[in-house]
């Protein structure tokens, strides 16, 4: 609100002052959360950067698994296997709380390969392949999990940084000029009321004179 449509009374001076504590206070709060955020995003970025180089180059060691296994089995043998096995793999997905930023939680179930049938069971270069794309699975997991937390915890900096910036350059300020205009008005009215202090014992002077010149 402007300064002017403030009531220059002790109490809402008192009360603004209490407010600029409260908000210098928030602020340096807001101040903690973000380079808090800012410190758990970079980790992560780490943590992301690290796991895309890991899925490299586990693409790399399950692509060559899965030539090892159509070298050993056939392409045409390897096909049916892939059509007998299930093409669906277990995600649970839960929330984790980073630095107050809910995200989510994807956890990837242990994937058993079911034999085809009793007496057709899979071969080793299979098992190993798939041994290969189940961690590649997982890897994918962790860095879709990583890269949603980052986009939160941006964000969450975005907001925290736009909410520091309003307490800092608009609210702190107008309760200090609230501050400056209830003590302009105060000293106002102190200067009237010692102009009209000396009027009055001017008024009066004058009338004990007239007293003692007039006996």
């Amino acid at each position: 609100m402007p300064a002017e449509t403030v009531r220059p009374t002790r109490l809402e001076l008192l009360r603004t002052r209490k407010r600029i504590v409260v908000a210098k206070r928030g602020l340096n709060l807001l101040k903690l959360k973000r380079s808090a955020l800012i410190a758990e995003f970079f980790n992560l970025s780490k943590e992301a950067l690290a796991l895309r180089g890991d899925l490299k180059k586990r693409v790399a060691r399950g692509y060559e698994a899965i030539r090892m296994a159509e070298t050993m089995e056939g392409p045409v043998r390897l096909e049916n296997l892939a059509m007998l096995l299930p093409a669906v793999m277990p995600v649970s997905v839960a929330t984790k709380n980073v630095m107050g930023v809910k995200t989510p939680r994807v956890d990837s179930g242990k994937y058993a390969p079911v034999r085809p049938t009793a007496l057709l069971d899979l071969p080793t270069s299979v098992h190993e392949a798939i041994r290969h794309f189940q961690g590649i699975y997982a890897v994918v997991l962790q860095i879709a999990e990583k890269e949603n937390a980052l986009r939160r915890l941006l964000k969450e900096i975005e907001k925290t940084k736009r909410r520091a910036s309003a307490i800092e350059n608009v609210l702190i300020p107008r309760l200090a000029d609230v501050v400056r205009y209830i003590k302009f008005r105060f000293d106002e009215m102190e200067r009237d009321a010692f102009s009209m202090l000396k009027t009055v014992k001017r008024k009066i002077q004058a009338a004990e004179e007239g007293v003692v010149a007039t006996v």
